[in-house]
């Protein structure tokens, strides 16, 4: 892609895996410093018992092009992130970009239940992941980003506004998770525009992920296998993608314009002209609105 970050600092929290380390990776190859944070480590794994590591995705970062700093970082730990804030203060003097992707919640809901069939502790420990996180870093984080006119704040979730306003998100408890980021992007638009900052939320499509492309037992490479058990896969797209859609934004001196707005990769790349690693353009929620919800047969011809 054509824009460029150089000498630009963003944080991603939550960079370990999926669409945090896609973005992670993206704004690195646009030259920016990126500090990738989260509890995943080659020393410490998470409750995820995962083998993706915050130190893998700085590593992915400085090979992109650019500079990829790797931090264990709790987010639901208010001391841990004014620490890891006065460290970007400190070895950088500056923040322009932060990105909250903190999520952490797939092995927490429960499909379809009701609030009093599913577990009430999964439920609010989901509710913390997606919400406290978020907030903790915007109270620590932001204050920094101000301090210089164009800064970009990024809040990650699953759905646009108007897909999630229609539809309901498998539980009560999901579907405050995944509703509320767009709500706080909204709202912290508004704080933000006397500082010549910007605030947006914004959504991939059916994420090929780690964990989801070992779900299906399929690779990168493979992945089109997965079609056979679920054939709407056909229009899912790379963390990549994503990290492109925020990437442009980050480099777009008008990005001003998306204040508050909800957003989406396949959204972006249509304005900002940018592909998938394949070279193609999924617009995964046009297509889950025209052809998944709308019970029609699997076909992504027309929408990648």
């Amino acid at each position: 892609m054509s824009w460029s970050l150089e000498g630009r600092v963003a944080l991603v929290a939550g960079a370990t895996r999926g669409a945090g380390r896609g973005i992670a990776v993206e704004l690195g190859a646009a030259g920016a410093v990126v500090y990738a944070t989260g509890r995943s480590t080659r020393n410490q794994r998470s409750e995820y018992g995962r083998p993706e590591t915050i130190e893998e995705t700085a590593e992915l970062v400085d090979a992109a092009g650019g500079t990829g700093i790797a931090l264990q970082v709790d987010h639901l730990v208010p001391d841990q992130v004014r620490d890891l804030v006065a460290r970007i203060r400190r070895d950088h003097g500056r923040l322009d970009v932060l990105v909250n992707d903190i999520w952490g919640g797939e092995h927490l809901f429960d499909w379809n239940k009701p609030a009093w069939e599913h577990s009430l502790e999964n439920g609010l420990r989901m509710l913390r992941l997606a919400i406290d996180t978020h907030l903790v870093t915007a109270h620590h984080a932001l204050p920094l980003m101000i301090e210089r006119q164009g800064g970009l704040l990024v809040e990650v979730t699953d759905g646009t506004a108007e897909y999630n306003a229609r539809s309901y998100r498998l539980s009560p408890f999901y579907d405050l998770c995944k509703t509320a980021p767009i709500r706080m992007a909204w709202a912290h638009a508004r704080d933000l525009a006397p500082y010549g900052a910007t605030a947006v939320s914004i959504t991939p499509g059916w994420l090929r992920s780690e964990m989801m492309l070992e779900h299906y037992g399929v690779t990168e490479a493979s992945w089109r296998d997965a079609c056979s058990a679920e054939p709407h896969f056909a229009i899912s797209e790379t963390p990549r993608f994503v990290g492109r859609a925020v990437a442009a934004l980050a480099a777009d001196p008008d990005r001003a314009r998306w204040n508050g707005e909800s957003l989406s990769s396949g959204q972006l790349a249509r304005v900002y002209g940018f592909t998938d690693l394949d070279g193609s353009r999924p617009d995964c929620w046009r297509y889950i609105d025209e052809v998944q919800d709308a019970g029609r047969p699997a076909d992504a011809t027309d929408y990648r």
